[in-house]
């Protein structure tokens, strides 16, 4: 995933402040040295990472801190909090409402993927209850309106354009016309792009948006474009008023810190992330639980929000009963598998778990690492009922091991592999055990519920110890007003 470098580095130049016996000025300047090394390395532009750097140095002023203050815990919250500011400009982008049309123009050079992003938007969108439609307006790039028909056809999303017309804003105009018309209520607008900026390219967009009238307009941004990304975002804010952005390509192996340059330089929210070229790989961007997830923090609000997606409604209640009394069997770890295969990229969703990523989802291995979970589920097909219900790994004996071995194809060191990392599982599984559990039995309520015990135990023991162990939770928790607001800087969305 793009930006996982900087994370990692980031990260490690935390753990490594946090090893140190005594946090003083030299400390502080070490680390903060590391990361701005890594933000300049990923392509973040300097002057942000200057104007980061004075920031937290004028948020901890060690010399003014009083003894019995946990300097880590105020140096990681500086960071955490810089490189959220960083991302979010503290406005909101315009949200289409339901019912009534809007108008959403996107804009972009050639190549950064703007039409497959086009699709992807309105597809989000009529998964939520939307109607949405989509107008080719791109008429400079040969087979962009068979693109977007092709897209919008596979997705069943109306569309129109034109073969013959070679005049954008006269296609735009009778576009954004129909679908009114129609009663659509996100009318998308797919504009020209050009390899490099353009007067044309500038000229045309202005034109189109003075005829559309847009209630929106989004900025489509390829995450490789590195330090170009400041001048690029701005020169196309200059000439339309861009209100949010949509960075694409995030899934690849590009440094990726002009996104956060891209966000400065426009002063709008990114709202969506493309994590790859399918469809469903897109992904609402939410400023902390990105943040968290880069700094291997994890999301768990946003993972209970993926589960809820593929739990049906009626089993949650259930699942979240076992939840609550920490029990783990083998036929609950294989319900558990085949819901995280259904979530997406395994990468993408061990990355929400707070030190998940690194023991499931080792960097380079996630082909690996989905196949020895399909394995898994293999064996546990050999199992019997007594098995898969059991909670007391000691009934596999060898003959019953070898039985599983022999029914599922594989080895015996394979299954008690297998049940090793149920063992693990079981032991994260039990933390959880009393989680006070919603009344109306819904997923998306569990992140509300958890308190500073909870949280004490589902984070890693080297990140509590970071924040000053169980009182440095309690405390930083009452400091931040609430439990919600907690589980929104480790991840959480605030509700």
């Amino acid at each position: 995933m793009v930006l996982a470098e900087l994370g990692g580095q980031i990260a490690s130049a935390l753990q490594k402040m946090s090893n140190v016996t005594i946090i003083d000025e030299k400390a502080l300047n070490e680390c903060l040295k590391e990361i701005t090394r890594a933000l300049l390395h990923s392509d973040v532009s300097f002057p942000l990472v200057r104007e980061m750097q004075n920031n937290i140095k004028k948020i901890v002023n060690l010399d003014e801190l009083a003894a019995g203050h946990n300097k880590r815990r105020i140096i990681e919250q500086a960071i955490f909090s810089e490189l959220c500011k960083m991302l979010d400009p503290g406005k909101p982008a315009f949200a289409p409402k339901k019912a009534k049309p809007s108008v959403v123009m996107f804009v972009g050079l050639q190549g950064a993927g703007k039409t497959t992003t086009c699709t992807k938007y309105a597809y989000y969108h009529q998964k939520k209850g939307y109607k949405p439609a989509l107008v080719c307006a791109d008429t400079f790039r040969a087979g962009a309106f068979d693109q977007l028909k092709q897209n919008a056809t596979k997705a069943r999303i109306p569309f129109y354009g034109s073969y013959t017309e070679s005049d954008p804003v006269k296609i735009a105009v009778e576009g954004v016309d129909t679908f009114k018309k129609e009663n659509c209520d996100l009318i998308i607008v797919d504009t020209s792009g050009r390899h490099k900026q353009e007067a044309t390219l500038f000229e045309e967009m202005r034109q189109v948006a003075e005829a559309t009238k847009p209630d929106l307009v989004i900025f489509v941004m390829d995450s490789s474009i590195g330090q170009a990304a400041f001048d690029q975002a701005q020169a196309f804010k200059q000439s339309v008023a861009v209100g949010a952005v949509i960075i694409t390509k995030m899934d690849g192996h590009a440094k990726g810190g002009g996104a956060l340059s891209a966000v400065a330089a426009t002063k709008s929210p990114v709202i969506f992330i493309g994590t790859g070229e399918h469809m469903d790989e897109f992904e609402v961007f939410d400023v902390k639980p990105f943040v968290s997830r880069l700094l291997g923090m994890g999301d768990w609000s946003g993972f209970v929000d993926k589960l809820q997606d593929v739990v049906p409604k009626d089993q949650q209640p259930e699942l979240l009963e076992k939840l609550s009394q920490g029990t783990f069997t083998l036929r609950i770890m294989y319900d558990q598998f085949q819901n995280i295969l259904n979530m997406g990229p395994l990468k993408e969703v061990f990355s929400m778990l707070p030190g998940g990523a690194a023991e499931m989802m080792p960097k380079g291995h996630e082909k690996e690492s989905q196949a020895k979970v399909k394995r898994y589920m293999t064996m546990m097909d050999s199992m019997t009922n007594e098995e898969l219900d059991s909670s007391n790994p000691k009934v596999f004996n060898e003959s019953r091991m070898m039985r599983i071995a022999r029914g599922s194809g594989r080895l015996v060191r394979e299954v008690m592999e297998m049940l090793e990392e149920y063992k693990r599982l079981a032991k994260i599984w039990s933390k959880m055990k009393g989680l006070k559990i919603p009344k109306s039995g819904d997923m998306s309520a569990l992140s509300r519920n958890m308190n500073a015990q909870h949280m004490s135990k589902v984070l890693p023991p080297h990140m509590l110890d970071q924040i000053g162990g169980m009182d440095g939770l309690k405390s930083l928790m009452k400091q931040m007003g609430s439990s919600k607001d907690m589980m929104g800087m480790f991840g959480g969305k605030k509700k």
